[in-house]
């Protein structure tokens, strides 16, 4: 088999909710990822195949034939995942600058404190039209 690099961006949603079930599991199959995955939400079982199956291809988790079921282990670590998020994030928002990161942290009391709130009741008066 051959040894792909490891996944130098941030998997998307799906990826890193298949790897987080690996990392409680430690490793597993398909069935065994989405029994995990189904208290959460409904996947179908080819829809975790593909995802667990991009994960190989990309890196993020390698594979081993165990009869006729594929086993799954994951390469990426969650503090490798972390330290991208980090760093997507600072590069994205804060112009990859931890300074600013920490300076913007600093000043945050109530971080949901600039998110516009739609008026509640002005919703419900509307709804009951």
């Amino acid at each position: 088999m051959r040894r792909l690099a490891p996944v130098r961006e941030l998997p998307p949603r799906l990826e890193l909710e298949c790897l987080k079930a690996l990392w409680t599991l430690r490793e597993g199959n398909v069935k065994q990822v989405r029994d995990l995955l189904a208290a959460d939400r409904e996947l179908a079982y080819t829809t975790v195949m593909t995802v667990l199956d991009r994960l190989a291809r990309r890196g993020g988790v390698n594979r081993r034939k165990v009869g006729r079921l594929f086993v799954y282990v994951p390469v990426l670590t969650r503090e490798c995942v972390r330290r991208l998020a980090v760093g997507e994030l600072l590069d994205c928002y804060f112009e990859g600058s931890i300074v600013e990161l920490r300076r913007h942290l600093d000043q945050a009391r109530d971080p949901l404190r600039d998110i516009p709130r739609p008026d509640v009741e002005a919703q419900l008066e509307t709804s009951l039209l």
